[in-house]
């Protein structure tokens, strides 16, 4: 029954997804949207990916990343480099630069994710701006200046699809054994290590396949937009990635993405007032915390809740048909 029900919502989100990429692509060849919104569109597919790789560690697996740009800016230079310096095609460079930031996330994972809370989050926070800096001051690269002429390879094609695949990755991730480890950790990681769940292990698993996705959105991120500059992997970058992730709801695949959603829309309406845009961040979250703690989805998934309800209502009709 189990299978049969996953097999099902993987139907409904690849039939969903498809269509969803139709109407975009129809939208975007038929020049209909303008520059505008066609490049705010890629930057909600960027944002879905950090998002919902980001929710795999702090939402699933229940520990305080602060990093998670320092990851993406690896993706970024890494797959830049490989396709202007060693001249490989746009697929292998993306795969080196998503490649290259699960190696570090995996090396850095081992000693800071015996860290717990506050600790870990100063840890990773720390292990961010440790990356941009190094970037900084590596001269072949572009150092302060960043690099330029990034051959412009990842299309809207590139970026809708490699979201679906994150997110159908996570998806199968959360709902296997590992994953139900995962989450055993974010109930009660004292429990979990006495029934025998090296949580330890667990917690570098999901560092490190978060930091793989994270890897993958930095290399598509300058291949869409030709730069890899080091002020677009900021502390602030981590702390919107995390406001989405809180805002959907922690432990939620849909939640990610309606965060990512809402706040790439907010960021874009308010392109013109810059100031003000970390003010409605705030002001949006306070808000949350009031009325909606946990999160728009909580740790719910909106596929399951939609299902949910169609069987609700239609047991209860069967059973209104049977009285009458």
């Amino acid at each position: 029954m189990m299978i049969k029900r996953l097999r099902k919502q993987d139907a409904i989100f690849l039939l969903i997804s498809f269509v969803v990429f139709a109407v975009f692509q129809f939208l975007i060849s038929e020049r209909i949207l303008s520059s505008f919104w066609r490049l705010n569109i890629a930057v909600i597919c960027l944002n879905i990916i950090l998002a919902s790789s980001l929710n795999l560690i702090n939402g699933i697996t229940g520990q305080f990343s602060l990093g998670h740009a320092g990851f993406m800016a690896v993706g970024a230079y890494v797959s830049a480099v490989c396709t202007m310096f060693f001249h490989l095609p746009f697929i292998c460079s993306i795969l080196a630069g998503a490649a290259a930031a699960g190696v570090l996330g995996f090396c850095i994972g081992v000693p800071t994710l015996h860290l717990q809370g506050d600790y870990l989050a100063i840890a990773t926070l720390g292990m961010g701006e440790i990356i941009r800096i190094t970037i900084l001051n590596i001269p072949q690269i572009g150092g302060a200046s960043g690099m330029s002429g990034i051959p412009t390879e990842t299309t809207f094609t590139w970026l809708f699809f490699c979201m679906i695949v994150t997110l159908f990755v996570l998806k199968n991730i959360i709902n296997s054994n590992q994953g139900r480890a995962c989450l055993s950790v974010r109930e009660n990681d004292i429990a979990a290590s006495a029934m025998g769940i090296n949580t330890t292990e667990f917690k570098v698993f999901a560092f490190t396949v978060a930091s793989i996705f994270a890897g993958l959105a930095g290399g598509l991120f300058s291949h869409y937009f030709g730069i890899a500059h080091p002020s677009s992997f900021t502390f602030m970058r981590s702390f919107d990635i995390m406001t989405m992730v809180v805002l959907g709801g922690l432990g939620s695949l849909s939640g990610s993405i309606i965060g990512a959603v809402i706040l790439t829309f907010i960021a874009a309406v308010m392109q013109s007032y810059p100031e003000y845009r970390m003010i409605v961040y705030a002001l949006l979250l306070i808000i949350l915390m009031l009325y909606r703690p946990n999160g728009i989805c909580g740790d719910k998934e909106l596929v399951n809740v939609i299902l949910g309800r169609f069987k609700k209502g239609g047991k209860n009709d069967g059973t209104v048909a049977e009285n009458k």
